[in-house]
């Protein structure tokens, strides 16, 4: 195994009487692109800032970038690239100003250089006067980056960074991201987005601050042990409805024109599907359950609420 950027163990952090983390445990390699997953509350967020200092952990212990991340918290901070949920930059400040603070903060040498560098990789040199607050939120999402880079860090913690951009801003982003790791940046990138978890060696679920499963894409939903089948036929959408509360059914979903029915008994599932045999216009496959109907199981494990959902990019 490549050496542990992150080697985490037993992270806790209460606010109050809630306790948003609770025993993480993440053991991260140098060069990989890891996906953080979870849905709103989980305590991705609350994870990450105790990884790169912003927030000291209640109990546990470990390392990150060989730091100890409970007294070494400073020296994580000049090393770690951290790239927040939200815009964080000014808006009255133009693209120039705000690279050129923080390559201030960091104490860059040489910064206008440094500053000049970043502005012509990013494809803005036209632009370097431009106010921030007058681009778009792909571009916005870039110059968030570079700043996190001014400073050649050996990680990124990335807190949903895409978020709200369209899908080519999306794909350009992780393009460069693989692009870093090859050059031995390693990535931590918390996402909502399935087809973004996907492009990750590796991936963490964690629920209710704590880690509920964790491996490849492949793994995690092998772990699921889900069963899912395929419906489609003439205004197949209408049956939606008719399967909530059915033996089997855990979750429902339409994509394109077929609804996804997933649960992990097989059986209870096909006596369920029924509906559909006896009617010849429908028609039943079995499918490899998609990395979404494993993120939606995994916040009712138990099956007790079906979920019904009309697909798209968002879990």
């Amino acid at each position: 195994m490549s050496e542990l950027v992150i080697d985490v163990h037993g992270l806790e952090k209460r606010f109050g009487t809630k306790r948003a983390v609770n025993g993480v445990d993440i053991e991260v390699p140098q060069g990989e692109v890891w996906g953080f997953l979870g849905p709103n509350g989980s305590g991705k967020t609350t994870t990450i800032r105790m990884l790169c200092g912003l927030l000291k952990p209640d109990s546990g212990s470990g390392f990150c970038l060989g730091y100890d991340v409970i007294a070494e918290a400073d020296s994580i901070k000049r090393e770690v690239g951290y790239m927040t949920q939200r815009f964080s930059f000014w808006e009255d400040l133009s693209i120039r100003e705000n690279l050129d603070f923080v390559s201030r903060i960091y104490g860059i040498p040489d910064r206008k250089a440094r500053v000049n560098e970043t502005i012509e990789r990013l494809g803005l040199t036209k632009h370097r006067e431009q106010l921030t607050g007058h681009l778009s939120g792909g571009w916005k999402q870039r110059l968030a980056l570079s700043a996190c880079m001014l400073h050649q860090p050996k990680l990124l913690l990335l807190d949903e960074p895409t978020a709200g951009v369209d899908p080519q801003a999306r794909r350009e982003f992780w393009e460069e991201i693989h692009h870093l790791t090859q050059q031995g940046l390693t990535v931590l990138v918390s996402t909502h987005y399935m087809d973004e978890a996907e492009r990750c060696d590796r991936i963490v679920y964690i629920n209710a601050g704590k880690i509920i499963t964790r491996g490849s894409v492949a793994e995690v939903i092998h772990q699921s042990r889900l069963v899912t089948f395929l419906v489609s036929g003439p205004d197949v959408r209408r049956f939606l409805p008719r399967l909530e509360g059915k033996p089997g059914v855990e979750h429902v979903a339409f994509f394109g024109a077929k609804i996804h029915v997933s649960g992990r008994n097989r059986g209870a599932l096909e006596e369920t599907l029924r509906l559909f045999r006896d009617d010849p216009v429908f028609k039943i496959e079995k499918a490899e359950p998609s990395l979404e109907d494993v993120f939606i199981h995994l916040q009712n494990p138990n099956g007790q609420n079906l979920s019904i959902s009309n697909g798209g990019g968002r879990a």
